[in-house]
């Protein structure tokens, strides 16, 4: 494994974490640096903006809801947002299940020419970028990821609940899996145990992205060690009940990739070696980099495969 991580290092990447949790054994690794500029070593229980992996725990959290009556995935925007669904096009055919499935063609607000200029604080900030936009397509038609449809299903959750999903994930997710080194935003970690992000082609040697990602579809930060362990209670039941399990399994799935400026991330479910790995790279952009990001991922999955924990 260390032989595999020293050649990501080797192809560029700043620093990399990797943490497996397989047939009930776990084990961490890392290389690299976490802070380039005092070659601080890359620590494997550091906290990572987790990016859109993020949208598993909502997609869970929504699954809980719907099992206990409080929404429906058949529930349209009209029902459940009526104050901005006017601005959205074809909110009346765009249910609850297509946001969860990225079926509904609204457009991917991250896409907007302004939106990383904007100053985002809070929720309500993304809303600029989001309404009024004409759709990709019809609601149904196709799948088409975008961030907006998991915005959209925070404000879904905050509304149906009366107080913020983020309190609901921590309550019914994070601390009955004993998930200490989890957070919903930024804001709530301590700065100095989130490992520094970096992207290519900026050279000064010190760059931490503190911009804070607020939004459901990406704002959560953890260590690897307790995304591989929500994943693997996600897959086995140990989280959910069979029926939250079923409403899940109908639509969602068991891995995600995640990216923010400084930040890329793997997480996957492998059943064929009944193993969560779990990858971490303190470095971001360049389509050819996601190339190596994968390539890396899939010869740490075959190193599993040869040599199980």
């Amino acid at each position: 494994m260390n032989e595999e991580l020293g050649r990501a290092i080797d192809l560029g990447f700043d620093g990399i974490i990797v943490h497996v949790n397989q047939a009930g054994k776990t084990a961490s690794y890392a290389a690299g640096w976490d802070d380039r500029k005092n070659l601080t070593p890359a620590d494997p229980d550091a906290l990572f903006k987790i990016a859109s992996i993020s949208k598993l725990y909502v997609a869970a959290a929504t699954s809980i809801l719907v099992a206990e009556g409080g929404l429906s995935l058949d529930t349209t925007l009209v029902d459940t947002l009526p104050d901005v669904a006017p601005r959205i096009e074809y909110a009346s055919a765009i249910t609850l299940r297509m946001l969860l499935q990225h079926r509904s063609g609204i457009p991917d607000f991250i896409d907007h020419p302004a939106f990383y200029d904007a100053d985002i604080v809070e929720n309500e900030d993304t809303y600029p970028y989001l309404l009024d936009q004409p759709a990709q397509f019809r609601p149904g038609n196709r799948y088409g990821y975008s961030n907006s449809n998991y915005f959209l299903i925070g404000e879904i959750l905050d509304r149906a609940l009366g107080y913020s999903h983020h309190r609901f994930i921590q309550d019914r997710i994070l601390r009955p899996l004993g998930l200490v080194n989890t957070y919903s935003l930024l804001r709530d970690a301590d700065l100095d145990d989130v490992m520094k992000g970096y992207v290519i082609g900026v050279d000064d040697g010190d760059v931490f992205w503190t911009w804070e990602h607020v939004q459901p579809s990406g704002s959560m930060v953890a260590s690897a060690a307790d995304v591989a362990k929500f994943l693997k209670a996600l897959v086995d039941g140990t989280l959910l009940t069979p029926l939250e399990q079923a409403i899940y399994t109908s639509v969602y799935e068991y891995e995600h990739t995640g990216w923010l400026p400084g930040y890329t991330s793997i997480v996957r479910y492998h059943s064929d070696i009944d193993a969560v790995v779990v990858m971490f790279v303190n470095t971001s952009f360049n389509e050819l980099f996601w190339l190596d990001l994968e390539r890396t991922y899939r010869r740490i999955v075959r190193v599993l495969e040869k040599n199980p924990l």
